[in-house]
């Protein structure tokens, strides 16, 4: 070999791990595997067999069962359509809702209050979420309950009342839990893309000649549009899958997927068809979000990158 090939050849490095960046990422491995990952696997092979089926019989594998998902569309009653479709439906009127309440908020939090007044209310809104949403459910029956504060103070204080009224178990009271419930999903990320928004944007629209809602339609809007549609998928999707507030608030009169899913799972004890009845709920839905997604010229890689 000549002095010349030497320069020439490039020598060959050695592959070296990036330990730095391996090391931090194996706990977030292990986590998402052992309680995401690994439990769906374990839904979708139960969901393909008959019940009492062995799932770790090699031959079950190899005679796919599609009857329990054939079965919630095959029931004479459609059941289990109807109480799909209103858990769509509401889920969509709670996300509807909680947009409504939480971005005044949100703008009134970045762009109108300051220092320590933002930061109070920032915790007010905050610290009810630092205790369990079953305690928070419990308390709003208190609240609303024949004998509840809200029934104390319509009757025995303003006196609009002569006797206490249920407000329980309806639709309206199951909205203000759910409202109340995911409100802040919807807030904190609206607040954090408008206090991204410099107010010189705001008072170059209205130098222009935009009025109020001009200005929000084509300035202030599109810029929050990655956070609405982020928060709208986390409202849509916790709501969907909620069991307490539908159980507890709704009561008998509200029934939801996900007390089917219960009642599959531990009442008849019928895992096959429960996992069935899950992984319905979990692709239906993301099937809505991807459509939703679509529909308003998004990717779901570009919503959760703004955040």
């Amino acid at each position: 070999m000549t002095a010349q090939d030497s320069i020439t050849t490039p020598r060959k490095r050695k592959f070296k791990v990036p330990w730095a960046i391996v090391l931090p990422a194996i706990p977030l491995f292990l986590w998402l595997s052992l309680l995401i990952v690994f439990p769906h696997i374990r839904l979708a092979i139960l969901s393909f067999l008959k019940r009492g089926q062995d799932i770790f019989f090699l031959d079950n594998f190899l005679n796919i069962f599609l009857g329990n998902y054939l079965a919630p569309f095959q029931d004479p009653d459609q059941l289990f359509s109807r109480v799909f479709f209103k858990t769509v439906l509401f889920s969509l009127v709670n996300t509807l809702l909680s947009l409504i309440v939480a971005y005044p908020i949100a703008f009134y939090l970045a762009k109108v209050l300051k220092g320590s007044r933002k930061f109070a209310l920032l915790l007010l809104l905050i610290l009810p979420y630092w205790v369990s949403e079953l305690v928070r459910v419990y308390a709003w029956m208190n609240i609303l309950r024949e004998t509840g504060f809200l029934n104390y103070l319509l009757v025995n204080v303003l006196g609009i009342f002569d006797q206490p009224v249920e407000f329980l178990y309806n639709n309206t009271s199951l909205f203000v839990v759910f409202v109340y419930s995911s409100v802040l999903l919807m807030i904190l990320p609206i607040y954090s893309s408008l206090e991204g928004l410099a107010d010189e944007q705001i008072q170059a629209a209205e130098d222009l000649g935009a009025g109020p809602f001009a200005t929000f339609r084509y300035v202030v809007f599109p810029i929050s549009l990655p956070s609405v549609t982020y928060g709208c998928i986390l409202v849509f999707m916790i709501s969907a899958g909620n069991y307490l507030i539908p159980n507890l608030i709704g009561g008998k009169n509200t029934l939801w997927v996900t007390e089917m899913i219960y009642n599959r799972f531990i009442i008849s004890t019928n895992w096959n068809l429960g996992s069935a009845y899950s992984l319905i709920l979990l692709i239906s839905t993301s099937i809505m979000i991807y459509l939703a997604l679509r529909l308003t010229g998004q990717s779901l890689r570009g919503v959760f990158s703004e955040q």
